[in-house]
């Protein structure tokens, strides 16, 4: 069940991790890695291809109030956006980490998309931010991009992690 489909979280921001179609972990791997950050990321409701491949997978991590659904993307719509963020970034001076997270990026024909949800509590529902921990969404970024050899985006700034 996604996220979305429950009244206990509310959608914040989603980041994405680009990469190369080859190196699309299996669903195995996938939910070792992410199991992998600790006690405090529970990998629930996991739907598979026929492939054996993640299509959606829920992570949710109750210490930060926060959940993440992730969903695999690719095809056109990941061309198009590779392209996008290769012009965005060819009109700003890079460092040389960046380059490389550029040229990498250049290769990559997929993508995980992470729906951040922050849980709803209660009373203080209405106060958005009061525990808001971007802890979680950070590993599973980081650890989707190790995993994937891929280059994570911060849509709010363009950046890329």
């Amino acid at each position: 069940m996604s996220l979305f489909a429950t009244d206990q979280y509310r959608w914040r921001e989603t980041y994405s991790v680009l990469f190369r179609e080859a190196d699309r972990p299996s669903a195995g791997q996938l939910r070792q890695a992410l199991e992998g950050l600790g006690e405090g990321h529970q990998v629930t409701d996991v739907t598979t291809g026929p492939d054996g491949h993640v299509e959606a997978m829920t992570v949710l991590a109750p210490a930060d109030f926060a959940g993440m659904d992730l969903s695999y993307v690719s095809g056109e719509e990941v061309r198009e956006q590779v392209e996008a963020l290769k012009a965005e970034r060819n009109k700003k001076t890079r460092s040389k980490k960046e380059q490389a997270k550029l040229q990498r990026l250049a290769e990559c024909d997929a993508r995980f998309d992470i729906f951040h949800f922050q849980q709803v509590i209660g009373e203080d529902a209405d106060d958005e931010d009061e525990f808001m921990d971007p802890g979680s969404l950070i590993a599973v970024l980081k650890c989707l991009a190790q995993l994937c050899r891929g280059v994570g985006i911060d849509p709010q700034t363009g950046a890329l992690m």
